[in-house]
């Protein structure tokens, strides 16, 4: 199967320019600068004409909830959702049902994805107090590092003891293994809950979850895996920065940042009308900090966004800062979010590739993708900004039905999603046959 992307504008490795793509089975065989159509034979034709294309997006950073928490979302919904945004992998977290804490469940979490991802995937292998020694087990051609929670968590993958965290760095290391940390520290967070519970009753309004999971929580956490991976030299990534305070630790040597879309959207201030639907741990908080972040995207300090799509049922957002659970649906509207914010002026359009595609790729070593090359796999977004759109429920692809964005108006859409060759999504049109493959790391 050969195909034709023509008259499109490419974003990629910090350069745009008009270009035609040749895409030949499930790789890049071509791209080819120039105002005339290549010559050739091809079983399919997309006129890009006014779109950029880009790399498929590569989120690190989703809870697609299967196994265990399928009520709320499944890896066949979720990553449905994601070729709809333009994202072609996707790293899935280990806190589902059963923790994905043994190379047991880790193969059960890769088979169920073989079976119903539409799109390209891998796990990260969860951390906890008693578990350091199945590191040296893992394969590191199959799992890009190693999932850290250094907050209150899910079960027993809350990792707070000493001498556990050292093994984990040091285990980490010797191996090579990138290690993605949740940084929050628990006892901080415990007495600033029941501080606002004497205060405000037994569910204080979601308007002091941002006090409760607070500044100093993020960084203490922060700072001390700041200084173990430090110590050890290991290779930290630390998940969802939400703090000014924070970005001081990264060094983009050991210690390198993400931010989430919505940290970088929302401000304390949508709590008043946004409510429970933007509640997520660590909390979203002050303008200040958002701004910060935003600056962080394109001074270097931050090198990778991701989502932290965490869909829960509309139901399960009923509540306060102590009832409604945290987390939110993201993976679809990504794109079109950030490439708004690029025509805000917050960053550039080559920075927001690099940092949803090309730095992912080369942070987790994941092969021939992230890239818009000649023999890279044929990951491929296009891009079209022609006319405004609503987000409401009857775009939404995610199994929970919800967006917190529901009622915003977007002019970017995504129209075509290639994965590995295959038109999986085509102006609305989508593949349900599809399903991805397992990503490859160096």
């Amino acid at each position: 199967m050969r195909t034709l992307i023509q008259n499109g504008t490419i974003v990629s490795e910090g350069e745009t320019y008009r270009a035609d793509i040749i895409v030949n089975a499930d790789k890049i065989e071509d791209i080819i600068k120039t105002n005339s159509t290549p010559r050739g034979n091809y079983d399919e034709e997309v006129d890009a004409t006014g779109c950029i294309v880009i790399p498929g997006c590569i989120d690190t950073h989703v809870h697609f909830r299967e196994p265990g928490l399928t009520h709320k979302a499944d890896i066949e919904s979720e990553s449905r959702a994601a070729a709809f945004g333009g994202v072609t992998s996707y790293i899935d977290m280990p806190n589902t049902i059963p923790q994905t804490t043994t190379l047991e469940h880790l193969e059960e979490k890769h088979a169920l994805a073989a079976r119903k991802s539409h799109v390209n995937y891998s796990f990260f292998f969860g951390a906890t107090n008693d578990n350091v020694h199945l590191l040296s087990s893992i394969d590191r051609h199959r799992v890009p590092g190693v999932k850290l929670f250094m907050g209150s968590s899910t079960g027993n993958m809350l990792v707070d003891e000493e001498e556990s965290l050292n093994r984990i760095f040091s285990e980490a290391a010797r191996l090579d293994l990138p290690i993605m940390a949740h940084c929050e520290d628990t006892a901080v967070i415990q007495k600033n809950m029941a501080r606002a519970k004497e205060l405000y009753g037994e569910d204080p309004d979601v308007k002091y979850h941002p006090a409760i999971r607070s500044e100093e929580a993020c960084y203490l956490s922060s700072a001390k895996a700041a200084e173990k991976a430090n110590l050890y030299n290991a290779k930290l990534h630390i998940a969802h920065i939400t703090t000014s305070k924070e970005l001081g630790l990264l060094n983009n040597r050991n210690v390198t940042g993400e931010a989430t879309v919505a940290h970088l959207l929302f401000t304390d201030e949508d709590y008043a009308s946004l409510g429970t639907r933007i509640k997520c741990n660590p909390a979203i908080k002050t303008r200040k900090d958002r701004d910060a972040l935003r600056e962080a995207l394109t001074d270097g300090r931050i090198r990778t966004i991701g989502t932290d799509h965490a869909p829960h049922t509309i139901d399960e957002k009923a509540g306060g800062a102590a009832k409604a659970v945290s987390g939110m649906p993201m993976i679809q509207f990504a794109l079109p979010v950030m490439l708004s914010l690029v025509d805000e002026g917050v960053l550039s359009l080559t920075q927001m590739v690099s940092l949803m595609c090309h730095n992912p790729a080369t942070l987790f070593n994941i092969r021939d993708r992230g890239y818009l090359r000649p023999g890279y796999k044929a990951d491929i977004a296009i891009v079209s900004n022609k006319s405004k759109w609503v987000v409401d429920t009857d775009v939404i692809q995610s199994k929970c039905g919800w967006s917190p964005l529901e009622g915003y108006s977007l002019q970017w859409r995504v129209t075509h999603t290639f994965c590995n060759g295959r038109h999986i999504l085509n102006d609305g049109t989508f593949d349900n046959a599809a399903i991805g493959e397992t990503l490859m790391f160096k």
